[in-house]
């Protein structure tokens, strides 16, 4: 009974393409918590919104000139491994980790710098770090029980998509994409079905009408 049901269901075109995007939707969960779990750290990809970690001059940091130039432009996506304090490397450019911490007394910020030396403070790790782009390193220092993990891949490009979604303009983008997606896969569909059958209703009727030879 329930596997006729399901047959029965399977053959609806509607059907179908709601079962496509939930499987989409649990692929795209199913990555982002196993990512979580693999890479031991609650923010395993981030969007690099600022060009603090660009050492290009001036408009180069946009993330589409030149994007392979190191080390960091915005709309990078950047792969995070959460670690143990103690295994980053604290040192200058390009030697040092790149590190993603929450930035103390704002809220919780995530931010992407340079750890550029380490030292212990009442028996806790301390980093004071930089952006290779800024002229000075940061002027508070970032606890251990601050750090997310360290930056281990960089994907240029990609991170804009994500920052496009963080503002008015990228979201209206998005809603026209997905309301030509609907109209694309449902309803142009269902009228010219809809034609379709209309057209093929006139057939039988004008061949039902035809007279009859003697």
């Amino acid at each position: 009974m329930a596997v006729a049901v399901l047959k029965r269901l399977w053959k609806n075109e509607y059907f179908k393409t709601a079962v496509m995007i939930i499987f989409v939707i649990a692929i795209f969960f199913g990555f982002w918590f196993g990512s979580q779990i693999v890479l031991s750290t609650p923010y395993p990809a981030l969007a690099v919104a600022s060009g603090s970690m660009c050492i290009l001059p001036g408009s180069y940091c946009d993330g589409w000139s030149h994007p392979f130039e190191p080390t960091l432009h915005v709309g990078d996506l950047i792969i995070v491994q959460g670690v143990n304090p103690e295994g980053i490397k604290a040192a200058s450019y390009p030697d040092g980790d790149i590190i993603v911490f929450h930035q103390p007394y704002a809220d919780g910020e995530l931010i992407v710098h340079r750890a550029i030396k380490k030292q212990i403070i009442d028996n806790k790790i301390f980093f004071k770090t930089k952006g290779d782009g800024n002229a000075s390193p940061d002027s508070t220092l970032v606890s251990e029980d601050h750090v997310v993990g360290k930056v281990v891949l960089r994907i240029p490009w990609v991170g804009h998509i994500s920052l496009l979604m963080n503002n008015s303009f990228g979201i209206l983008i998005i809603a026209l994409l997905l309301i030509i997606l609907i109209i694309a896969e449902f309803i142009i569909p269902a009228l010219s079905s809809k034609k379709a059958e209309v057209e093929q209703k006139e057939d039988v009727e004008e061949t039902s009408e035809e007279p009859k030879a003697l």
